[in-house]
């Protein structure tokens, strides 16, 4: 089998590249040094030339509360572009299976929890990321176009917030967590004795480990081919308050965390309902605070080594 992941030297798509070569599977990275997937030809051409069997869409323009609300053109339009000329493409060269993987901030922002895949579209969403969130419902409706007009046994994937390795960790940019473990190593090697964070900290968040999410993935491939997206996450969330203490311990910081309300908390709570992928035999085997030690490490041996 031929396997395109798109977006393979990000986050998740490091990881499901990961799971994959683990397997025993070849695996046909694109980045952006690889191909440009805003420049259709180019996209087309590269993968009419791979003729995959299936193709993985991991690529996208992410970022946290700050990134999404200075730059919403830049969230909404590439975002559209590269998903679907990525599906045209795959189309072309009669690729038989795709997986398109968005977010779970496709859901209104004052959702009713836990949230089920049925809730989509179901009441205004969370403005301080609307753009993202309406490209990647675009994509899953395109997902669902392909399967109705032309029968493609393709399928979406939504999962909740995401962390481990090749995540973004930088502070303009990045989602909560990266930002948090960043915030915290780099405060203890400076030995400072607050750190300020942005909001009240009382929002609840649910996290997934991206192993785990790479797993659900390949699973999904296996065993799911229906036009309804599946959500993908652990089904328990906690305050962020609570989610910077644990990182503040994990990372070793003996300082005091203060919080600027001014700042915006972003979507009041936002937990997946997740009976849908369990019942395929799926469930997350990384714990949060499994998790998130060996993401501090990771980062501490990587981006912080080399500053």
């Amino acid at each position: 089998m031929t396997i395109v992941i798109a977006g393979s030297t990000g986050l998740v798509g490091s990881a499901i590249t990961r799971a994959l070569v683990g397997r025993g599977q070849s695996v046909i990275g694109i980045n952006r040094k690889v191909v440009d997937l805003l420049d259709r030809k180019a996209t087309f051409e590269f993968i009419s030339a791979a003729k995959p069997d299936l193709v993985i869409d991991a690529a996208a323009i992410v970022g946290g509360i700050g990134a999404n609300n200075n730059f919403p053109v830049d969230f909404l339009s590439k975002n559209i572009q590269i998903q679907s000329n990525l599906m045209d493409a795959a189309h072309a060269a009669n690729v038989e299976r795709f997986v398109f993987l968005g977010s779970s901030c496709i859901y209104p922002r004052d959702c009713a929890q836990p949230i089920k895949e049925e809730y989509l579209m179901t009441g205004p969403l969370e403005q301080t990321n609307s753009a993202y969130a309406v490209a990647k419902i675009a994509g899953i409706e395109l997902i669902r176009s392909y399967r109705k007009q032309f029968n493609r046994k393709w399928i979406s994937l939504m999962p909740t917030n995401m962390y481990g390795p090749n995540d973004n960790f930088d502070l303009e940019s990045s989602h909560v967590l990266p930002a948090l473990i960043n915030r915290f190593v780099t405060a203890t090697k400076n030995g400072d004795r607050a750190v300020t964070l942005w909001g009240t900290g009382s929002p609840k968040r649910e996290f997934l480990h991206v192993d785990d999410l790479a797993t659900a993935t390949l699973l999904a491939v296996e065993k799911y081919d229906d036009g309804a997206h599946l959500n993908v996450g652990t089904g328990e969330d906690l305050p962020i308050a609570d989610l910077a203490s644990m990182i503040s311990r994990l990372s070793g910081f003996s300082g005091k965390i203060e919080w600027d309300s001014s700042k915006p908390d972003g979507t009041p709570r936002k937990v997946l309902d997740v009976t849908k992928m369990k019942n395929l035999g799926w469930a997350p085997a990384i714990s949060l605070e499994a998790g998130i030690a060996s993401t501090v490490e990771w980062f501490k041996d990587n981006s912080m080594a080399k500053r």
